[in-house]
């Protein structure tokens, strides 16, 4: 069973948690999702398995390729000691690419796509980055180069990104113990946090001990209420602009700034840092979290049904596609991704619709 298919089985289970956390959350009266932002979010996830079915390929091809001609060792897929092995090193991989996504301004641009949502809920977990496999790859290296087989590798990389699911909850409080050693709701709340208290903090994938070990671990304060999202807010249900957006800023940047250093230097540092010429040319409004609004467009009942009938069949099309990927042409997986891609753009155009232009008002006739 290829990698594909069990996302495809796991897809009908995410969907039900999802159901389930809204339920208990419209029980409690701290309902946490809002329609237009969740089709948006599951949109982004879909989007991201379409590429992945690509990305997945490219990933695995490099990562075989330096298992077979630079490992140290060739260890044992039968043995239990190299699977947790695997495990806690991928994890720990996992750690600092993580990092680096929140520090580096091109790692970013791939990583600010999970961080959109001004909600966070367990359809934000699914809202992931398009383009991460085109740099992520290059920091589990050293699995390979430690001798950890490929197949290894990739289940090992399956269960990190499945047990980060159910972290993205607001639904489950702290929990005591849990919270000191393993990545948890509260300790994830704060990592999703603008606020200067948790920006850039909590790391980790399944263990938090990362965190606490190198100095980047937070825990939630009940005094400072998390509030969700980027210190750039995407204000956009485009799923195609939300993977360009920092992409395109950068490059802005870039081309503006008459410094060749700085043309590089912008593509490395972190996320808010810009060349000081462009920067006076081209201003940007600093963030105030007192300021903070969540973009939330109305969506009347005809264009809500609307963009519900299409992700159900959006649904469909992607189960069809995950599970037959394998056996199809180039040419029919390039059709069926354009497609799905299609049908998302269509959904985050319904989600968010355009303004009503103020109505033209006659001129009125001046007295003689």
């Amino acid at each position: 069973m290829t990698g594909a298919q069990v996302i495809v089985l796991a897809m009908p289970v995410f969907l039900l948690a999802i159901a389930l956390e809204f339920a208990i959350g419209r029980a409690r009266g701290r309902n946490t999702y809002r329609l237009n932002d969740t089709l948006s979010s599951l949109g982004l996830g879909v989007m991201s398995q379409v590429f992945d079915a690509f990305g997945t390929l490219f990933k695995v091809a490099m990562y075989t390729l330096v298992f077979q001609h630079l490992a140290l060792f060739e260890l044992s897929a039968t043995s239990v000691w190299v699977w947790i092995g695997a495990l806690l090193g991928y994890d720990f991989c996992y750690y600092w690419l993580h990092r680096a996504g929140h520090r580096v301004g091109v790692l970013w641009a791939a990583h600010v796509v999970h961080h959109q949502s001004e909600d966070y809920n367990l359809g934000t977990a699914l809202r992931q980055t398009s383009s991460g496999f085109l740099l992520g790859w290059i920091f589990y290296l050293p699995l390979a180069v430690a001798g950890v087989p490929p197949l290894v590798f990739g289940v090992v990389a399956l269960i990190d990104l499945l047990y980060q699911f159910w972290v993205h909850t607001q639904q489950v409080g702290k929990l005591g113990w849990f919270d000191r050693w393993f990545c948890s709701p509260s300790n994830h709340r704060a990592h999703h946090a603008v606020n200067e208290r948790y920006l850039d903090k909590n790391y980790g994938g399944i263990l938090i001990l990362w965190d606490r070990l190198f100095g980047s671990f937070v825990e939630e304060d009940d005094r400072d209420p998390v509030v969700y999202g980027t210190r750039a807010p995407l204000r956009s249900f485009n799923p195609l602009w939300a993977n360009l957006q920092v992409y395109r800023d950068l490059w802005l940047d870039s081309w503006r700034t008459r410094s060749w250093a700085d043309k590089l230097r912008v593509w490395f540092k972190p996320p808010g840092w810009r060349p000081a010429d462009a920067a006076r040319q081209w201003p940007r409004p600093d963030f105030d979290i007192h300021r903070v609004q969540r973009f939330d467009p109305p969506l009347s009942p005809r264009a809500a049904a609307l963009a519900c009938a299409l992700f159900i069949t959006v649904l469909g099309g992607l189960g069809a596609f995950l599970w037959n990927v394998h056996r199809l042409s180039l040419g029919e997986q390039l059709a069926g991704s354009t497609a799905i891609v299609a049908a998302l753009w269509a959904i985050g155009a319904l989600s968010q619709p355009r303004p009503t232009p103020a109505p033209v008002k006659a001129p009125v006739p001046l007295r003689r």
